[in-house]
């Protein structure tokens, strides 16, 4: 717990509660909603790679 990175936290339940919606989403038969779902699921992860790398660059990792 004392090394822990909250940010990284915070991205993973992002992902994981817009994995959720694309489930709710395909259950609502709503491609429209799964499409955006799968966009902001890209952005999150997206993001959270993009900190990951900056951590490793400034040695925080």
């Amino acid at each position: 717990m004392k090394n822990l990175k909250w940010v990284f936290v915070l991205y993973s339940l992002g992902a994981l509660i817009t994995m959720m919606l694309i489930g709710v989403a395909v259950g609502m038969r709503s491609i429209p909603l799964m499409v955006l779902f799968l966009i902001l699921l890209g952005v999150i992860m997206g993001f959270g790679f993009k900190t990951k790398k900056k951590f490793r660059e400034d040695g925080k990792l």
